[in-house]
């Protein structure tokens, strides 16, 4: 099993920046696509972002895309979430997740939960209007 643990949440004004940080057992972690997602109440999990193990890869949800910017250090077993300009619709818990399979090629895989196995325990984001 790979344990995922998220951290850099907090509360932020519009317009401000986070920096989330997933850090992974292992190397599993860094083996495979990795990808943030959100959920607010109410709402479903949403994605986000996410990069395939070699960082040829890398994909984001068209209501980030500008803002965000994913990474990885596989040395570190870490993948980053990069998050500026942010806005109250960013609020939301944010998850990491390891790619289930390795075998994602296109946005729509990546984009897809259940293409993943593992999950962080998530951390919480409030942006401020």
């Amino acid at each position: 099993q790979v344990q995922l643990v998220e951290s850099g949440g907090g509360l932020v004004q519009a317009g401000g920046s986070l920096r989330l940080s997933c850090a992974a057992s292992g190397r599993t972690g860094s083996s495979y696509g990795m990808g943030w997602f959100r959920q607010a109440p109410g709402k479903e999990r949403q994605f986000v972002a996410a990069i395939s193990w070699r960082g040829d890869r890398i994909y984001y949800a068209d209501s980030v895309k500008g803002r965000f910017t994913i990474s990885r250090d596989n040395a570190k077993n870490t993948v980053y979430l990069q998050m500026n300009s942010l806005k109250p619709e960013d609020t939301a818990v944010y998850y990491c997740s390891a790619e289930r399979n390795g075998d994602c090629t296109g946005y729509g895989c990546y984009a897809a939960p259940s293409r993943y196995a593992y999950w962080g325990q998530g951390t919480q984001v409030t942006v401020s209007s």
